[in-house]
């Protein structure tokens, strides 16, 4: 046997003398498991009992010191109010159109939630149809998805309290505003799909969790179901389960037409899916396995009759479309109508009987328009360089919308006329700054095993590159997710701060398509960690800044990036800022939703892929050290990442810690993962963030 981790009793027996901090007692126990031939010790296990005692007292605690020593740092007050100034701009999200009506979201600056509008005419007024600020005191109860039937008389509706997965669908009446009795619980990741005679919809819910397991037990055996309006729950009809394959997620929509009610079938986080289908024309017609074999990704666009059209990375890393004939589906027959290109494509929608082809350019938005032939027509010329979406509609449509933003540019939307290619400006918020002020550079660092690293770097125009500046380094590097520019009020505040920030595209995101996120998973996730550290040694090489001025930053999967890359190079960064991150990879599958995860990350259970997994897992290879100051933040209704990850590696390091610097763990009340936060939680958490990285990069907040 070996001990193949260094959390033992060196490390946790760390005199209070050594630290300028009084860290509560984390009480670690001499728990130690033989897993795959090594001996694992895992001294604070005890954290993952959320409904503890001792764990509520440890959170306390742990939250009092944070507090306390935030709200002494110089410049706080002045820092909220900027911040403050800069959110509180009216804003607008993205309109659409179904049923008649236009629908909007629109926030007027600080109101914890947007609020959703109708209205007939984007010209004439609109009416709020539902104002989530209404529905909890402290802005804590969010608006998470919503529906409109096909005859614009019904919303189906889910919200989402205090951060949580959990959602609960609810139905109103459009014409009146008021809610009709459905309601609808223990549904999680799912939409709702309204069937063509707009008497009910389908949606996805999970077998309801045994008391006090909701925050921690696995999330297994999804089933589709349909619900008619005005019946009670029970009655709702089992459209689909794969009892067979309980950890399968199941997600129904229906086509435009309402004649094919589509189910995409998916292994965890796997991109490589199942596609079937269901002919909602024929009377009990069964559900056809169209695409079984999980071999690639597979996304329904359209179709036209009989004939699907689907967006597929199929020997294609960076995706094509095919159509494939119900009356004849074998791939032999299959045809390619937009081949594989050199930039990645991300989505394609049917809109006013043309194909809307949204492309990444070095993680740049280029949007393309087809003939439903494939033949290619005059692409869109977005309003600069930066990100665009939207773009969404029915073939009958002859406009639909899109927003730009890019990282100094609030997000604008746009009324695009797909006759004629143009499109005007619907809304653009009201900026406090001139944009003119800020420059936005993409640059490129070079990994460690020679490949080349995309970077956008913003900041103040007039920076000097003398290696003193303060810089925020952010990344996430998985899941084949892709960071693209965008505008956030908390961006521009830390660039009035005299700092710059950073955000890097490395392997495991989407960037560059498949061949990209699958560089970056699995046994080769150590590429994420490396091209990481190359970005901040590039950074520091460069002058923009030096490792004492330099701040790393990520949430989520991002958390685990900084976590890993903390323990690897400590040496490296001034600050470190892991946001609810995956901190144990021997038991992240273990806990609601993780066990999805195996399939980014590789499984504990595998002897191969576990020792990858322990030779990064943050939390296993602490060992004493002088540490960044590192502001660890999660919250306390995180039922994805759950937060006694974030708890057992701040005890851990508190324990490891060997030089003056805080080893801090900021604990958000009543939220979660961060989907559906308040306005005034994002302000005072940014305000807390920004003050942390001042005091511990060492400059002043002057505003």
């Amino acid at each position: 046997m070996r001990i193949a981790v260094l959390l033992t009793s060196t490390l946790l027996s760390v005199s209070a003398q050594q630290s300028p901090f009084d860290y509560p007692d984390s009480n670690p126990g001499d728990l130690i498991e033989d897993l795959h031939g090594f001996k694992v010790p895992d001294p604070y296990r005890w954290l993952e009992d959320l409904n503890s005692k001792e764990t509520a007292t440890w959170v306390n605690a742990q939250d009092s010191l944070t507090r306390d020593y935030l709200e002494k740092i110089p410049g706080r007050d002045q820092l909220e109010s900027h911040l403050t100034k800069l959110w509180n701009v009216e804003r607008y999200g993205t309109p659409f159109k179904e049923g008649g009506h236009y629908f909007f979201s629109k926030n007027d600056g600080l109101q914890n939630q947007s609020v959703l509008y109708i209205t007939d005419s984007l010209e004439g007024d609109a009416r709020i149809l539902l104002d989530p600020n209404k529905l909890s005191e402290d802005g804590t109860v969010a608006l998470s998805d919503y529906e409109i039937s096909p005859d614009g008389t019904l919303m189906t509706y889910s919200t989402s309290a205090s951060g949580s997965d959990w959602v609960e669908w609810s139905v109103r009446d459009v014409a009146t505003g008021k809610n009709l009795s459905d309601h609808l619980k223990w549904s999680k990741f799912s939409g709702a799909a309204w069937s063509k005679d707009s008497k009910g919809f389908y949606y996805g819910r999970f077998p309801t969790p045994k008391d006090g397991e909701k925050m921690m037990a696995q999330n297994l055996h999804k089933k589709i179901y349909y619900h008619a309006i005005g019946d009670p729950q029970e009655k709702d009809t089992l459209v689909y389960e794969r009892p067979q394959h309980p950890k399968q997620g199941l997600y129904a929509w229906l086509s435009d037409d309402g004649n094919y009610l589509l189910i995409n079938i998916s292994q965890g986080t796997d991109t490589k899916n199942g596609l079937f289908y269901k002919d909602l024309s024929k009377p009990d017609a069964k559900v056809v396995e169209l695409l079984p074999d999980f071999d690639a990704s597979y996304s329904f666009i359209d179709n036209l009759g009989s004939t699907f059209l689907i967006q597929t990375d199929l020997d294609a890393p960076r995706q094509k479309v095919v159509t494939i004939d119900l009356k004849n589906p074998a791939p032999a027959h299959w045809k390619t109508i937009i081949p594989e290109s050199a930039e990645t494509l991300r989505s394609v929608s049917h809109v006013g009987g043309i194909l809307i082809a949204n492309y990444l350019k070095d993680a740049r938005t280029e949007v393309r328009r087809f003939e439903t032939s494939g033949k290619p027509l005059a692409p869109v010329s977005l309003p600069g360089l930066g990100t665009a979406g939207g773009f969404s509609g029915k073939a009958t449509d002859k406009e639909t919308f899109f927003y730009f933003t890019s990282f100094t540019t609030p997000g604008a939307t746009y009324r695009y006329d797909v006759a004629s290619n143009s499109y005007q400006l619907f809304k653009a918020p009201k900026t406090l700054f001139n944009p003119n002020d800020y420059e936005s550079n993409q640059i490129f660092a070079t990994s460690k095993d020679g490949t080349r690293v995309p970077m956008f770097v913003v900041h103040r125009k007039g920076l000097k590159l003398d290696g003193n500046n303060p810089t925020l380094l952010y990344a996430y590097g998985g899941f084949n997710i892709s960071l693209l520019p965008s505008y956030s009020p908390a961006t521009i505040a830390w660039l009035d701060m005299g700092g710059i920030y950073v955000m890097a595209n490395l392997r495991g995101g989407g960037e560059y398509g498949e061949e990209w996120h699958e560089a970056g998973m699995k046994l080769k996730k150590q590429n994420v960690f490396d091209d990481f550290i190359a970005c901040a040694e590039h950074l520091i090489g460069q002058k923009y800044t030096s490792s004492k001025r330099l701040a790393i930053a990520g949430g989520s999967n991002g958390g685990l990036l900084v976590g890993a890359c903390m323990v690897q190079r400590p040496d490296l960064f001034g600050a470190c800022l892991p946001a609810v991150g995956v901190m144990d990879m021997l038991r992240f599958h273990k806990f609601t939703i993780g066990w999805a995860w195996e399939a980014e990350y590789g499984s504990p259970n595998d002897p191969v892929q576990f020792k990858t997994l322990l030779q990064y897992s943050p939390y296993h290879n602490l060992k004493p050290a002088h540490y960044p100051a590192t502001m660890v933040t999660t919250s306390d209704h995180d039922d994805r990442v759950v937060p006694s990850h974030s708890f057992k590696f701040a005890a851990a390091l508190q324990a490891a810690q060997q030089g003056s610097s805080p080893t801090l763990i900021r604990i958000e009340s009543k939220a979660g993962h961060g989907a559906g936060t308040p306005t005034s939680k994002q302000i005072e958490a940014n305000v807390d963030k920004f003050s942390f990285l001042a005091k511990a990069l060492g400059f002043e907040i002057k505003l």
